[in-house]
């Protein structure tokens, strides 16, 4: 969010999860070690709540340290999504995300067993199949022990059972990513093209008033990309470009918001652009809603509340959640100028992760057209839409907290 706005992934995405004291044998599914775990090696050192740490101005990037997981921190996630094409031209949205939430229930956390939770890992896969008209997604929950998932501290390597993101390359110019389920999947490799770009200002990006709500989010604009995607069981090579964001803080929504619009567009100028929209209970928009414009040479704007203009120009409502949702949008940053349409691929690219995350929320491929100072442009993006289902909230322990992506 992904956005998270994936990126967020950008925005939080919200974990909307109970903590039970889970069983010591057997747990879903098998029990699959990562590439190089040790099954056999401990549980990772508890996180109490005294530890974790909020996301502060000042925070210094390091690359590649900070494409790995930050385990101080509460909340943490890997956004991908990407746009892809075969030879003919068929073409296929995606969406792959790992999230990471460390546990500071006592009980649960202090348990003895080796099984104890430290750590929850989820992650969602969606494809979009533009030709098909078909949009499938799946999801996995587990636990952070035996190996069965986790994340490493100083590159960009995360699993869960089969599920794997993991660098091909020590500087992380090329990554490799796959997830499949019973028909469908992607199998990619993804080569990055421009630099990471961070969001915020002073190395945070806000999300409220208060000093606890923000984030570390920092983005990969522009990944040239090619694999396997499936769809009904049948491969196909594809080539294309995709968009990661990682984010990581331990902060919330404040009490007056709902959820978020987020957006990711890919010019076909080479410009990028990253916009998100904080929804307060009565329908505006939190002030510390904001973006960040991305030029050719890797350069940045940061675009505050005020530079930028939403509107929404249709609505479109789910058969199955009942969920009405914005469904088309211009853009505008008036000062560039630019002014652009973003129109869904496909009007239902929802997800209901009622056995991982338990969000409903839309985040789907998208179209955009318009004009960049004052030339024709078009490009492609991805736009996730939060808290239209429901307010965005978990419980943990006896404490309601608001998480954001």
């Amino acid at each position: 969010m992904p956005g998270l706005p994936h990126g967020v992934i950008g925005l939080f995405c919200v974990l909307s999860i109970f903590l039970p004291l889970l069983p010591e044998e057997g747990w879903g599914e098998e029990v699959l070690s990562s590439p190089s775990a040790d099954p056999t090696e401990a549980a990772p050192a508890s996180v109490s709540s005294v530890d974790l740490v909020p996301a502060r101005p000042g925070y210094v990037y390091a690359f590649p340290r900070d494409h790995g997981s930050h385990d101080t921190y509460g909340l943490e996630w890997w956004y991908f999504t990407g746009h892809l094409y075969n030879r003919s031209g068929r073409r296929f949205g995606y969406e792959v995300t790992f999230f990471r939430k460390a546990i500071d229930d006592a009980r649960v956390r202090d348990h003895p067993s080796r099984w104890a939770l430290r750590h929850l890992y989820f992650a969602h896969l969606a494809v979009t199949d533009v030709e098909g008209g078909t949009f499938r997604f799946s999801e996995k929950l587990s636990r952070a022990a035996f190996g069965k998932a986790g994340a490493d501290p100083d590159r960009m390597r995360v699993w869960i059972d089969r599920w794997t993101l993991e660098p091909l390359t020590e500087d992380h110019g090329q990554l490799h990513l796959t997830a499949q389920d019973a028909g469908f999947g992607v199998d990619l490799t993804l080569t990055l093209n421009k630099p990471p770009v961070i969001h915020g200002q002073e190395g945070i990006s806000r999300k409220g008033a208060d000093p606890g709500q923000a984030s570390h989010y920092y983005s990969l604009t522009r990944l040239a990309t090619r694999g396997t995607v499936r769809v009904r069981d049948e491969p196909f090579e594809v080539t294309g470009t995709s968009w990661m964001d990682h984010e990581f803080g331990s902060g919330g929504l404040g009490q007056d918001q709902v959820g978020w619009d987020w957006f990711s567009v890919q010019f076909d100028s080479n410009v990028e652009l990253m916009l998100y929209l904080l929804r307060k209970r009565d329908g505006s928009h939190d002030p510390a809603s904001s973006g960040t414009l991305i030029f050719p040479d890797g350069t940045k704007r940061h675009l505050k509340r005020e530079d930028f203009v939403v509107r929404t120009r249709e609505q479109w409502t789910s058969p199955l959640s009942r969920t009405q949702y914005p469904a088309q949008w211009t853009l505008e940053v008036p000062s560039v100028p630019l002014r652009v349409t973003v129109t869904p691929v496909l009007s239902d690219q929802e997800l209901r992760t009622e056995n991982s995350t338990r969000v409903t929320y839309w985040e789907g491929a998208v179209d955009v057209r318009g004009h960049y100072r004052n030339a024709p442009v078009a490009g492609n993006g991805y736009v996730e839409l939060t808290g239209y289902a429901n307010p965005l909230e978990f419980d943990h322990g006896s404490r309601t907290h608001h998480l954001s992506r």
